[in-house]
């Protein structure tokens, strides 16, 4: 199972740092790049005012591989500088389930239009609650119309030196279309009515649920 760096830059900042040297690390198999979009995508809720100013997912086949980079001075640390990430970011490194993959793999860059979630935790009964997930939600939101990409991410524990606070969420999805008028229709769907009644039967579980729609950059970083 694939793991995945979460780099949540703070709402307000600087969005994006020079992310080039990140395609030299090794072990490192994807990177995708997350900026907020203003526009509203969803008729239920409205876009959030403390929105991430960036978010960067950087994928790994391996935890010890990650861990292998992440370490103090290591290459990820060396690649975004580490007087600039900290306290502009926070990290949290999850597993990753990927449900949907269709097909976003291409050469050069590719544009894409995301709706990250977060379910903030704790669960009651964290077992139970992600059995129901996978077992129940997770079938519907692969069912939105003009899904690219379905992925949900769970925490583990690990080692990380880089200089940056830790997150601590419970469990992060990511839905991807082609674009903001793709993933506008899927939330607007009769499958995102069949996802609200069930989010309403999901196991106890605490904290909040921010919603963020993202504009996504996939493939060839380097000239951004």
């Amino acid at each position: 199972m694939q793991v995945c760096l979460f780099l949540i830059g703070a709402s307000g900042q600087q969005p994006l740092l020079d992310i080039a040297p990140l395609q030299c690390i090794d072990g490192l198999r994807s990177l995708v790049v997350h900026e907020p979009i203003t526009q509203r995508v969803d008729p239920r809720i409205p876009p959030a005012a403390d929105a991430p100013s960036s978010v960067l997912q950087l994928y790994f086949d391996e935890l010890a591989t990650f861990e292998a980079a992440a370490r103090r001075d290591g290459p990820i640390d060396r690649a975004l500088k580490e007087p600039l990430i900290a306290g502009r970011f926070t990290q949290q490194v999850m597993a990753v389930r990927a449900l949907a993959p269709l097909g976003l793999h291409s050469e050069g860059r590719v544009q894409r239009c995301t709706y990250l979630v977060a379910y903030e935790g704790p669960a009651e009964d964290f077992d139970i609650w992600l059995a129901h997930y996978l077992q129940h939600h997770a079938p519907l939101m692969s069912t939105l119309p003009a899904l690219r990409e379905l992925e949900i991410y769970t925490r583990i524990e690990c080692t990380s030196g880089l200089p940056c606070a830790r997150a601590d969420v419970m469990q992060r999805n990511k839905v991807v279309f082609d674009d903001a008028s793709a993933l506008a229709d899927a939330l607007a769907s009769p499958v995102r009515d069949l996802m609200r009644r069930d989010f309403h039967t999901l196991p106890p579980y605490q904290g909040g649920t921010p919603h963020f729609a993202m504009r996504s950059t996939y493939g060839n970083l380097a000239t951004h």
